[in-house]
């Protein structure tokens, strides 16, 4: 390269603008904006949901899992099981999903059913977990495989 290329080359660089953008991808004037904490963010904004299908045989419970998908493993926030399981829908209390899955729920409908289910389970590909529930606080009573709903 000459030494005038070289030149050229580098003004070009100089030259360059740079540009930054924030943790939402909206554009900032300095470096220290685009890496500076989030300051309020709305409670929407780090919930998202999975749909899950729970199967032991004939039996399937549609869950609709909601959870902060800024963590790992996946911190459970809510959610439901709308159907499958008698005294639907339920509740989904807590729990967590990654190479794990944990979820707890209590009965939010009709009926003389249990009072609360436990679904725990581990990662398997296809992706799906493979494990085991229970009622009032067991969780090896009935086995499962719960894979993800498109």
């Amino acid at each position: 390269m000459t030494v005038h290329a070289q030149k050229t080359s580098k003004g070009r660089q100089a030259g360059r603008e740079h540009r930054f953008l924030n943790s939402q991808g909206a554009e900032v004037k300095t470096r220290d904006e685009a890496f500076a904490p989030v300051q309020e963010v709305a409670a929407e904004a780090v919930l998202t949901t999975a749909k899950l299908q729970l199967h032991n045989g004939p039996v399937t419970f549609d869950l609709e899992v909601k959870y902060n998908p800024n963590t790992y493993p996946y911190v459970v926030t809510g959610g439901r099981i709308t159907s499958g399981i008698c005294g639907a829908p339920w509740d989904i209390t807590g729990g967590s999903f990654g190479e794990q899955l944990r979820l707890e729920a209590k009965r939010s409908g009709p009926g003389s059913c249990a009072d609360s289910v436990t679904i725990v389970g581990e990662y398997q590909n296809p992706p799906s977990y493979r494990g085991t529930y229970g009622f009032q606080g067991a969780t090896s009573t009935f086995r499962h495989t719960t894979r993800y709903e498109c």
